[in-house]
């Protein structure tokens, strides 16, 4: 791979804003019905969550079947630069956007260890097949994963999953990869 994260990324993007609305719409059917379906979601009662922005796949409706099931749900807050952390919640109409606009619990949210997740559902621009994942580029997930025990499993649009990425020793791997294809 000879591409560097930062010009993978813009090339990313660039795919992303080629999505037809429907495209993209289809692709957020299917991913939300298979992650819905997937093991690791039916056996998991604490899951950490993120609300997917512009073109990630849309995961209101995986934080709505969540919520309707019954099992614990936490979304990410940043609260330092280069911090997040995982605050619970009990509805999606709840979340307030964050320094950088997304959709965030309120600050005075529980907190939930990292520790605690069953499940923890990871955002990425581009993924492998073995797991592999290439962030957004503020390492947010890459500093907090390392201390969660639970099954990291990520979605993934077709024409985002590559044969390889490149890779740093501090990079995080996803454990399952969904994909709409």
């Amino acid at each position: 791979m000879t591409a560097s994260k930062a010009e993978l990324r813009r090339l990313v993007r660039e795919a992303e804003r080629g999505l037809s609305p429907a495209e993209k719409a289809e692709s957020d059917r299917v991913l939300a019905v298979r992650f819905l379906a997937s093991e690791a979601y039916r056996r998991a009662g604490v899951l950490f969550l993120y609300a997917g922005v512009g073109q990630e796949p849309d995961t209101r409706p995986l934080l709505d079947a969540a919520l309707r099931a019954g099992k614990t749900v936490a979304l990410p807050r940043i609260v330092a630069p280069g911090v997040m952390e995982a605050r619970r919640i009990t509805a999606p109409d709840g979340l307030v956007p964050d320094r950088y606009g997304i959709p965030a619990p309120a600050e005075e949210s529980e907190t939930i260890p990292p520790e605690a997740f069953d499940l923890i559902l990871v955002p990425g621009a581009a993924f492998t097949p073995g797991g592999v994942r290439l962030g957004r580029g503020g390492g947010y997930y890459d500093r907090y994963l390392p201390r969660t025990r639970g099954v990291k499993l990520a979605l993934a649009r077709h024409g985002f999953v590559f044969p390889a990425l490149p890779a740093e020793a501090h990079d995080i791997q996803v454990d399952i990869l969904i994909t709409d294809d």
